[in-house]
């Protein structure tokens, strides 16, 4: 009899374990999600599900074109494009962008701004004319778009983003299988 209890005695512990290392890999480490929405087209399509690397950006800082997830004020999780970082001044204009003045190719972009027949994919705009509503995006804070730049909720209407409310950046769609692949 005492052997069976410390049998199911070990096979408890080695379950518990289990649970913990789970959480502390879902919570701290790496984390599902999945794509609500077309913001990200043609880069990411709905329902498409990735993993979101959390100790990414505990280690450094986010780049220029990372994909980020990020709580948004809506109280949920959105997946966009980094643009600007701090400091940095943000336009567009002739369905180009430019960062501190500098015009900056983003070939993401390219085949939906063949499709368009009818104006240009992204609207001009500076960052004083969005909700930002100063030159520079602020300290603390990153400037992102979705790539379907004519059906995203972005940082054009609801403001930079805080640092602390991004969760990680993610690059890898896992599901469906058909569809596994890395992006950029």
């Amino acid at each position: 009899m005492a052997k069976k209890k410390n049998e199911i005695w070990e096979w408890s512990k080695a379950l518990i374990i289990a649970i913990g290392l789970a959480a502390v890999i879902r919570y701290f480490l790496f984390a599902p999600i999945v794509v609500d929405g077309l913001s990200m087209m043609p880069t990411l399509h709905d329902q498409d599900r990735m993993i979101v690397n959390k100790i990414g950006y505990t280690l450094g800082e986010p780049k220029r074109f990372d994909i980020i997830v990020f709580h948004a004020p809506e109280k949920k999780d959105y997946i966009k494009r980094v643009i600007g970082l701090p400091g940095d001044r943000i336009e567009y204009k002739d369905d180009t962008l430019f960062v501190n003045g500098k015009a900056y190719n983003e070939p993401y972009l390219d085949e939906y701004k063949k499709q368009v027949n009818d104006g240009p994919l992204t609207d001009p705009f500076t960052l004083e004319e969005t909700p930002v509503g100063q030159e520079t995006v602020p300290e603390g804070h990153l400037f992102v778009m979705g790539d379907n730049r004519r059906f995203s909720k972005d940082s054009r209407h609801i403001g930079a983003v805080p640092l602390e409310k991004v969760l990680g950046e993610t690059n890898m769609v896992y599901w469906p299988v058909e569809d596994f692949r890395k992006v950029e």
